[in-house]
C-alpha cells in the first residue's frame, strides 16, 4: 500500500503541475487531489516539495519516452505525427487546461537541483527521439536538431493552444514540421 500512496502522490502531482503550474501544487493541493494521509508526505518525500516535483517530472518523462518508443520501426513522419497526436489529444481532452508538467516546472523552480533534472527529461527525449527517427530514416546527422525541432514546436504549440483556447496554432505548428520533415526524407513530392 505504501507503494500506491507513493505513486498516487507522483501522478498527482504530475496532473497539478500540467493544469496549474509550480506555484499551485502544493503538497496540501497533492494531499487534497490524490486522497493520500497527511502523514505520508514526508514519509515519502522526506526531502520536501522538490523531491516529490523531481519525482513527478521523472515520471512524466519516463511515460512520454514509453509513448515514443511504441513507434519504434516507424517512419520517421509515423513517429513525428504520432508525437505530435499524442500533445493534441492531451489539449483536446482536457479543453486546453494541460500542459507540459516538465515544462511547468522548468520555467518556475528555483531550484538548481530539479532543473538539472527537467533538463535530464529533455536530453532523454532528444536522445530517444533521434534514435527512433534515425531508424525510421533520417540522416544521423539531421536527426538530432529534428528531434529537437518536435519537442520545441510541439510545447511551443500546446502554449499557444492554451492561451487561444483553440488547437489552431498547435495544427500549424505540426503541419509545418511534418512538411519539414517530409522534405528531409525526400517523401514531399511539391515543387
Amino acid at each position: 500500500m505504501a507503494r500506491d500512496t507513493r505513486q498516487q502522490m507522483i501522478d498527482g502531482t504530475e496532473y497539478l503541475l500540467a493544469r496549474g503550474g509550480l506555484a499551485q501544487t502544493s503538497f496540501a493541493t497533492v494531499l487534497e487531489h490524490t486522497g493520500a494521509p497527511r502523514g505520508s508526505i514526508y514519509h515519502h518525500f522526506p526531502e520536501g516539495k522538490d523531491q516529490l516535483v523531481s519525482a513527478a517530472v521523472a515520471a512524466s518523462g519516463a511515460r512520454s519516452i514509453a509513448r515514443a518508443r511504441a513507434s519504434q520501426g516507424e517512419s520517421a513522419e509515423v513517429i513525428a505525427q504520432r508525437f505530435f497526436a499524442e500533445w493534441s489529444l492531451m489539449l483536446t481532452s482536457t479543453n486546453f487546461s494541460a500542459g507540459c508538467p516538465v515544462v511547468a516546472v522548468t520555467t518556475s523552480t528555483d531550484s538548481s537541483d530539479v532543473l538539472d533534472d527537467t533538463a535530464q527529461v529533455f536530453r532523454t527525449w532528444r536522445e530517444e527521439l533521434s534514435s527512433l527517427l534515425v531508424e525510421g530514416g533520417l540522416s544521423e546527422d539531421r536527426a538530432p536538431g529534428i528531434a529537437a525541432t518536435l519537442i520545441a514546436a510541439a510545447e511551443g504549440g500546446v502554449v499557444m493552444s492554451r492561451a487561444e483556447q483553440s488547437i489552431e496554432p498547435f495544427d500549424l505548428v505540426t503541419e509545418e514540421v511534418l512538411a519539414h520533415i517530409a522534405v528531409l526524407t525526400g517523401k514531399d513530392e511539391r515543387p
